[in-house]
């Protein structure tokens, strides 16, 4: 059973939330404010976090600074009253996986966490002839053995896991360098460059796209 950390300050819309995923088969804890939902992370492990941004003593945006530091691989889905294109673009360049504005449909929710539940356990990610295995971390294009650093790795891991998605540098940064504040956005250029060298080099059809002013993307 996956375990959802649920962080909402608005306690009827908490207790709406966690009965909502228990009743579809989901184990809940919920935290009212940032300082609980911290020291419930570092007690117990979560297999995804839901997280709202207006919290009470340390903000959402704050929170969710501190997940991804310190749990790089936890799901977190951003769901908040706070709508504007800016607060997205904010919100996902935090390092959240998902965002959702308030009011919510239950349904979406609920397909949001279930897509990205099952995208945190995928083994193999797949990009046209490009294979990435998690659990052997083995990496292969054409069926020929790709050598990657660690962070060449997990840069392209985060790259196929959100296959068809424009990611920002920062995201990348975020995601990749777990919040590393020596370390600036011009090294995500140049492992980007790094990693074109190895899966792109050679190969007719390029995985790896630039989307100017804006990311990266890899694609079929």
């Amino acid at each position: 059973m996956n375990k959802i950390l649920v962080i909402e300050d608005d306690l009827g819309i908490q207790e709406y939330i966690k009965e909502l995923l228990e009743e579809n088969s989901y184990s809940v804890m919920a935290a009212g404010d940032g300082i609980k939902a911290l020291e419930l992370i570092k007690k117990s492990p979560f297999d995804l976090v839901v997280l709202d941004l207006g919290l009470p003593k340390i903000t959402g945006e704050a929170v969710c600074r501190e997940i991804r530091k310190k749990n790089p691989h936890i799901p977190i889905i951003i769901l908040t009253g706070k709508d504007t294109t800016s607060d997205i673009v904010n919100g996902l360049n935090l390092g959240a996986d998902d965002y959702i504005t308030k009011p919510f449909v239950a349904d979406i929710l609920l397909a949001r966490i279930k897509a990205r539940l099952r995208s945190d356990k995928e083994v193999l990610l797949v990009a046209d002839d490009l294979t990435l295995n998690t659990q052997t971390v083995e990496v292969t294009r054409d069926d020929k053995k790709i050598n990657l650093s660690p962070h060449e790795f997990k840069l392209l891991q985060y790259l196929l896991s959100n296959k068809g998605r424009v990611l920002s540098r920062e995201m990348i940064l975020n995601r990749v360098w777990e919040y590393s504040y020596d370390v600036d956005t011009r090294v995500v250029d140049v492992y980007i460059g790094y990693l074109r060298k190895k899966i792109d080099y050679g190969f007719k059809k390029k995985l790896i796209q630039s989307v100017r002013g804006f990311g990266y993307v890899i694609k079929d």
